[in-house]
């Protein structure tokens, strides 16, 4: 039971998360932007909530889990940022917990290069944390490359929707 409402409010915040473009045009550069880190803002429960502070179903819902990249891309864009200044406010709320960082690529290119830029998608989603002073301890990094995807077919939408960074509650010390 408990994986059928995770599973529902996963696709809900996919779902979500494909109503807006998540593709800003750039080019392909390292995480140079994470001198644009802001300072932490604070991070509070909404009061009511049934959902177990710090868990993942707390993150995908009140914070969101993923990021997402431009064609060949690893910068983060203000869209990301911004998702990301609401994770390193949530992990100072719940500073027990570790994440792992999963770096995904869409279909397009080399099994070898999908891991290679999965890898620096990941990386670029957790220095951006650790600027804004998370402990990188508390963050692990895995690069899934185009092995994982979430939309299946070969569009733009779909390959949009696969060039992501997922963060998971858990698993940093592994």
């Amino acid at each position: 039971m408990r994986f059928k409402i995770f599973g529902v409010l996963a696709a809900a915040a996919l779902l979500s998360a494909c109503a807006s473009d998540p593709v800003e045009t750039g080019m392909a550069s390292g995480a140079g932007n994470v001198a644009d880190a802001k300072p932490v803002e604070t991070y509070t429960a909404p009061l009511g909530s049934t959902i177990a502070a710090g868990s993942q179903e707390d993150l995908v819902v009140n914070v969101g889990d993923r990021v997402f990249f431009g064609f060949d891309e690893y910068t983060l864009d203000g869209k990301s940022r911004a998702v990301l200044d609401k994770q390193a406010a949530w992990l100072s709320a719940n500073p027990s917990v570790t994440i792992s960082i999963e770096g995904h690529c869409d279909e397009r290119g080399t099994r070898e290069y999908n891991l290679a830029l999965g890898e620096r998608r990941a990386n670029s989603a957790k220095d951006y944390l650790v600027q804004l002073g998370v402990n990188p301890s508390r963050v692990r990094t895995i690069s899934y490359g185009k092995e994982r995807p979430v939309a299946l077919g070969s569009t733009e939408g779909a390959w949009a929707q696969n060039r992501r960074s997922v963060t998971v509650v858990g698993n940093a010390g592994s």
